[in-house]
C-alpha cells in the first residue's frame, strides 16, 4: 500500500486499528497523549510521533479515534492541530463517536481547508477492533469514501455509506441505543435466572440458538455471570452516547421511553463510580435494584 496513514489517538480501540493497517501493509505514523501508546505501534511497525503535526506531515489519510466531541474539536482546530498542518487533498477519517451536528460542522470547516471528510464510527469493541472486523458506519461523499475503501477493509468487516457528513454519527447513535437496551435486558434476564436457580451458562446457550440470540448476549453474557468487567467499551463512553442519542432524539422530536430509562441506568452505573467498568457492568446496577447484588 502506497498510502501514508496518520493515526491519531491509541487507546483501546485505536491502537489494534493502527496496527492491522501497519499489517496490511500501510504506512502508519501514530500519536497519543501517552506516548508508551505510540511506541506499542513502532513496535509492531508504525512509527512514534511526538505531535499531532509530525503525524499529520504528508500523510495521505488521517485517522481520529478519540473520546468525544470536545476531544476531536481540540485535535482538529488546535494550533498545531489536523487543519494547521495536514496537506490539502488528505482524507480525513474520524473512527470516534460524537455529536452528529460537531460532525456536520466539522466536516464543514475541513472542506474549506481542503480535506476530504469521513465520519465513520464504529461498532465491534475491542474484540472487533482487535480482529479487523468492526461494522463501519460512514458519512461523507462517495468519490471520498471509494477512495480510501482499503483502509476501511483494513479494520472492518460491515462498512456502508449511510449518507452525508453527519449520517454516521447519526446511525452510530442508534447502534448505541440498541445495544445499551440489549445490554440491559440481559442483564436483567441473568438476575431473574439466577433467583430461580437456574443453570445460567445452560440457560444462556439455548437463548442465544434463538429470536433472544445476539452479539450482545455472545459477547457479554458469561461476563455477567463470571462478574467479570474488565473494559472494551467504558460505561463512562457509553454514558456519553447516550447523552448523544437521549439529546438528537429530543431535538428530532422522537420518544425514546425505553432509551432514556436505559440512559439513566448506564447515568446510575457511572455515577457510583463504575464508569471504568465494561458496559456489561451496567448488570452491577441492574442486580442491585433486586437486591441480589453479592457486594
Amino acid at each position: 500500500m502506497s498510502k501514508t496513514i496518520a493515526f491519531i489517538g491509541l487507546g483501546i480501540m485505536g491502537l489494534p486499528m493502527a496496527k492491522n493497517l501497519v499489517s496490511a501493509g500501510f504506512t502508519v505514523r501514530g500519536f497519543n497523549r501517552t506516548p508508551a501508546k505510540a511506541e506499542a505501534l513502532a513496535e509492531a511497525g508504525g512509527q512514534a510521533a511526538a505531535t499531532i503535526a509530525e503525524a499529520v506531515d504528508g500523510a495521505d489519510v488521517i485517522i481520529t479515534m478519540v473520546p468525544d466531541s470536545p476531544d476531536v474539536e481540540n485535535v482538529l482546530l488546535g494550533d498545531e492541530g489536523i487543519l494547521a498542518s495536514a496537506a490539502a487533498g488528505a482524507t480525513w477519517i474520524d473512527f470516534s463517536t460524537i455529536r452528529p451536528d460537531v460532525a456536520t460542522d466539522l466536516a464543514e470547516q475541513a472542506k474549506e481547508k481542503g480535506l476530504k471528510p469521513l465520519d465513520a464510527p464504529v461498532s465491534g469493541g475491542e474484540p472487533g477492533a482487535i480482529d479487523g472486523v468492526l461494522s463501519i458506519m460512514v458519512g461523507g461523499e462517495k468519490s471520498d469514501f471509494d477512495a480510501v475503501s482499503e483502509v476501511f477493509d483494513a479494520v472492518g468487516k460491515t462498512i456502508v455509506l449511510v449518507g452525508p457528513s453527519g449520517a454516521g454519527q447519526t446511525v452510530k447513535a442508534a447502534n448505541q441505543l440498541i445495544v445499551a437496551g440489549n445490554i440491559g435486558l440481559l442483564a436483567e434476564a441473568v438476575v431473574f435466572l439466577e433467583a430461580y436457580g437456574v443453570e445460567t451458562t445452560s440457560a444462556l446457550q439455548v437463548l442465544g440458538g434463538g429470536l433472544a440470540g445476539s452479539k450482545v448476549l455472545d459477547q457479554k453474557g458469561q461476563k455477567m455471570l463470571d462478574r467479570s468487567f474488565d473494559p472494551g467499551f467504558r460505561l463512562q463512553l457509553h454514558h456519553k452516547d447516550m447523552g448523544i442519542v437521549t439529546a438528537a432524539a429530543r431535538e428530532a422530536g422522537v420518544a425514546i421511553p425505553l432509551g432514556s430509562t436505559v440512559a439513566q441506568l448506564v447515568a446510575s452505573t457511572v455515577q457510583q463510580g463504575n464508569g471504568g467498568l465494561d458496559h456489561s457492568g451496567l448488570f452491577t446496577v441492574v442486580e442491585q435494584l433486586s437486591g441480589k447484588d453479592r457486594g
